[in-house]
Order: structure tokens, then sequence, then C-alpha cells
């Protein structure tokens, strides 16, 4: 039959072959994706390396400028029974808060709490129950030192509510230079180690009363309040804050920076100048004690100055 229909012809799918993958040219695209990646991972690495370079060169210059700290410490030594002449536990709180006022004008280093009648008070633990009733005066005095030499930021971590603090707030601040501002920008803080994870083979995390926390070279233990130098060199963007651990002298010492006082307790006068350093300069503040046999001071000290030598009154109270 001369009319049977032929066979069909298949059409071809254009759209399928123009949606054919060019894999040669897919290979190509990926090695230079691959180039791109392992030039940005060089240029990273050569960047980090120059930062180091620069932070190690700061510091051998830091290192061979001459120091702006101090070669030396002052320590002044008064009676714990000076808050014995107060009458009330509002002025008690005040006068130890003026003797604190004084030391940190005058940038000493070291407060010695001696008690005159040789009791051997080696802690802060105790409580002074007013006048008239047994209780420590040094104890509270030496209480009230350390607490107004505390950054404000810290003494909720390390005193907590106590009697012999109940009128704490109403003395003035001592503004010390490391009682700084949460968003001061300082080269050394005060801070306490915090009890936060953090990963293998990161130091412990620190808070320095700064926006964000300080994550210092190496671990040490909760609770332990710490000096901490901040890298100045970092990026502001992190997520954390760069420190180094350094010594509580360092600041002063290298720095040149007065950086508050510390307190220690004496059963007596005499123990508190054998069992300081050699190096200190002293600057005592001298009462008749019940505990010496001396009442020459000029036997005692190689160079006693009398600012009074013809005072008018009996006595010459410490405050």
């Amino acid at each position: 039959m001369s009319d049977a229909t032929a066979p069909k012809r298949t059409k071809v799918d254009t759209t399928q072959k123009n949606d054919k993958v060019d894999w040669r040219k897919k290979k190509d695209e990926l090695k230079d994706a691959k180039k791109q990646r392992k030039a940005d991972k060089l240029v990273k690495k050569f960047e980090k390396q120059k930062q180091t370079e620069a932070d190690e060169k700061e510091q051998q210059v830091q290192h061979s400028q001459p120091s702006r700290g101090c070669a030396y410490t002052v320590s002044i030594a008064l009676p714990g029974s000076v808050l014995d002449n107060a009458q009330s536990a509002e002025l008690r709180t005040y006068l130890a808060g003026q003797i604190a006022r004084a030391c940190v004008v005058f940038a000493v280093d070291e407060i010695i709490v001696f008690d005159e009648d040789g009791e051997d008070v080696k802690s802060v633990e105790g409580d002074y129950n007013g006048v008239g009733k047994k209780g420590n005066a040094c104890v509270q005095l030496a209480r009230i030192l350390q607490y107004l030499e505390c950054p404000q930021y810290l003494r909720k971590f390390f005193f907590p509510k106590h009697p012999d603090l109940q009128y704490a707030g109403l003395l003035n601040p001592l503004d010390i230079p490391h009682h700084m501002r949460i968003s001061e920008p300082s080269e050394y803080r005060e801070g306490i180690v915090l009890d936060r994870p953090t990963k293998p083979g990161k130091g412990s995390l620190i808070n320095c009363g700064m926006w964000k926390e300080v994550q210092i070279d190496k671990k040490l233990q909760t609770g332990l309040r710490v000096t901490v130098h901040i890298n100045a060199t970092q990026k502001k963007e992190g997520r954390l804050i760069k420190g180094v651990v350094v010594p509580p002298h360092l600041p002063r010492s290298e720095g040149g920076f007065y950086w508050g006082y510390n307190v220690r307790l004496a059963s007596c006068l005499s123990i508190s100048w054998w069992s300081s350093a050699a190096s200190r300069v002293w600057r005592p503040v001298w009462t008749e004690t019940r505990n010496l046999d001396v009442t020459d001071p000029s036997l005692l000290f190689d160079l006693y100055l009398n600012t009074c030598p013809s005072q008018g009154s009996r006595t010459i109270r410490t405050e």
C-alpha cells in the first residue's frame, strides 16, 4: 500500500542539550577556587606572622626603654586601737576611711596594723563589737582598709555582708588609679577568675570590670584576684579581650602607676619592722605603745623627726 505511514522522527529535546554540563569548564572553576583559598590562607598566615613579629618588637622596645616605675615602696605602721577613740560605729568607720584616704594621697604601698597589747592576729576574720566591749579594733580597721582598696566591681565577690562594713557605703571613694570605669582604656586592670568553661589549651576567663571578659594565658583557680596586662594591639571586634597575668607589683615597678596598698596585721610594732622587705623605705607614725619598754623614739629609728617639738597637748592623736 502506497499510503503506508512512514515512521515518525523523534524530536530532539533542545533544552536538554543546552543544559549539558561542561565538565572541563567546571573542573577549571574548581581548580581556580582551590587556588584562591590557598592564596587567602597564605595571606592570612602572613598577616598573623607579621602581627606576632610586631608584638615581639614592641615588647623588646618596651624592655629596652628605661623603667617608668618606682624602685622602692613606702609603708606605714599604726595601731588598731585608734578606733577605740571613736564613740559610735559610724565614727569608727569614718575614721578608718580618713586613714585610707590619707594613705592613697601620699601613695603608701603597705599599711601595717599592729596591736598594742601584743595579740597575735593574722587574719581579718572576726568582729569588733564596740567601745567598752570585747573586740578587736585591728580586725575592723584592716577589713575596712581592704574594702576601700578593692575596685568597686570586685567588692561583691570578696566582701560579703558583714557588720564591720555596715556603714562603709558612707565613706568617700579613694579613686585610686586601678579603680577604673567600665569603658576606661588602661594597660593594666584588676580582675577575678571566673568559673567558666574554656576550650582545651586556652586560659581562664577574667572579669576586669569591662564590657567584655578577658582571656588570660594560663589556667588559674576560680575566685582569685589577679592583675592583668591588656594587649593593646589586638582587634576590637573580637568576642574576648586577650591579656596576660602579671605580678601585682608590676604596674608600680614598671608602669609607674600607683596601684593601691596592701594591708597586713602584726602582733606588735617590732614584728612589723623585721617581717618587711629590706628595700622598704619607712615613714612610721610614732605612738607610745604598751608592749615596748622604750619611750624615746630616737633609740628605735635611724632618723626621727619631731614635727611638734613644743606641743601644747599631752598627746597627738593618730588621726
